[in-house]
């Protein structure tokens, strides 16, 4: 089963959603049509994106699923107006994002 790079995994995601300098810099470059504001871990991230979001990270490891519902929960709670964006441009239907939010919102309750 074919499954997401590892070369990342250490990246560390409490430093980068901490740091709004380091956060935008991830934003600019998912967002941006091509890759020019992209790190090397960004251009991975935004190939992964838009599969992760289809089959919700089938092809992620244990370490990958957690981050991602770590960067999502930011997303909605902190980032609102990016999350709009990421949206729009990853989901225009809407038809996976709902799920995360809705999972987000029953977390809350």
């Amino acid at each position: 089963e074919e499954k997401y790079t590892t070369k990342y995994d250490n990246v560390n995601l409490d430093e980068i959603l901490a740091n709004d300098r380091l956060f935008d810099k991830y934003a600019q470059c998912l967002l941006e049509d091509g890759e020019s504001n992209c790190t090397a871990d960004g251009k991975e991230l935004k190939k992964a994106v838009p599969d992760a979001l289809s089959n919700e990270c089938a092809k992620c490891n244990e370490k990958q699923k957690e981050g991602t519902k770590k960067v999502l929960k930011h997303l909605i709670n902190h980032k609102p107006d990016v999350w709009q964006k990421l949206k729009a441009k990853y989901d225009p239907d809407g038809t996976y994002s709902k799920k995360y939010e809705d999972r987000e919102k029953e977390l809350h309750q």
